[in-house]
């Protein structure tokens, strides 16, 4: 299997709370209350390392609450290359409601100072030609500009990488300048990193034509429930996913890019990767947590993908 980098600038705490439906403005009680070490590079790393693959993990983590990341780093016997910075890392709370529906409550993190992003800007010259690929996922920590974020990913390239990317808002405008492997927006995230609507698959097909011009050799559209537009050399397909009872919609966009990267790297069919790629992502959706709690359930699943070319429509 591969040799893996996940690069998580902006980890979290997450505090998921399952409850029955949200009552605004009133006292809420919970049916239970379940605490993760998380941030989408690592949520990525568990699916991977689920599947068999070797993993180092990355990007900057608050001393003053690093012990649950430590725990999981050894439990998932991951390579820990995070730069500590003064403070916390952020708690994220994310209600969970028995519709499966989510909110989210994100903190806001620890600074990172300029000399802990030449910290590691200067660890990853050393650790990172060792690898198959590097996956660069989430959001960016205060301190840390979406200009660094593209200067990291050129380096990433210049040093012969395979950039894995998941991320939003002005930090995915950057980086999308700096030509990644592959991209996993949504919709709405690469409608608003190119300022302009991407609604019909022409349009999708459109970009992800001029993305490939420059250098972006995998584009990978999510669409929640409506499934995943993938976008290669050769390749336009669609993947519907199987109906599946949601219990939680937080980490299936990881779990998605998590199979992504698995196929490719494994050397699976198209067809193959993103039907796989799916199913992690729907089976991530019935769970609280990340990575693939049942192979023989994931299997079925798989049975349930459609993945057939994608037409206009």
């Amino acid at each position: 299997m591969a040799k893996i980098l996940t690069l998580t600038l902006n980890p979290a705490l997450d505090l998921t709370v399952q409850m029955g439906p949200l009552q605004v403005g009133q006292v809420n009680r919970s049916n239970a209350m379940l605490s993760h070490a998380a941030g989408k590079g690592l949520n990525v790393a568990q699916v991977l390392a689920d599947l068999g693959h070797e993993l180092t993990v990355a990007g900057f983590l608050g001393i003053d609450n690093q012990q649950p990341f430590e725990t999981l780093f050894a439990h998932r016997q991951f390579v820990d290359e995070f730069v500590r910075v003064p403070g916390e890392t952020r708690s994220n709370i994310k209600l969970a409601e028995s519709s499966g529906r989510i909110t989210d409550l994100n903190g806001p993190g620890p600074y990172v100072s300029d000399d802990a992003q030449q910290a590691l800007m200067a660890r990853l010259e050393i650790i990172a030609p060792g690898f198959d690929a590097v996956v660069v996922a989430g959001s960016l920590p205060r301190g840390v500009s979406p200009e660094w974020l593209q200067a990291l990913l050129l380096r990433l390239n210049a040093l012969g990488l395979k950039v894995a990317l998941d991320t939003s808002g002005m930090a995915l405008r950057a980086a999308l300048l700096a030509s990644p492997w592959l991209i996993k927006p949504n919709t709405e995230e690469l409608a608003e990193a190119l300022d302009a609507p991407i609604i019909s698959i022409q349009a999708q097909a459109e970009v992800a034509s001029r993305l490939r011009a420059q250098g972006i050799e995998h584009v990978v559209i999510s669409q929640g429930s409506e499934g995943v537009h993938w976008f290669s050399s050769g390749v336009a397909l669609q993947a519907l996913p199987p109906k599946v009872v949601v219990a939680s919609t937080v980490g299936a966009g990881d779990s998605l890019l998590a199979g992504m990267v698995h196929g490719l790297l494994c050397g699976h069919s198209a067809q193959q990767t993103l039907r796989t790629a799916t199913a992690i992502a729907a089976m991530a959706v019935t769970q609280i947590g990340f990575g693939i709690s049942d192979a023989a359930q994931l299997k079925l699943l798989e049975k349930g993908v459609n993945v057939r070319a994608l037409t206009e429509q």
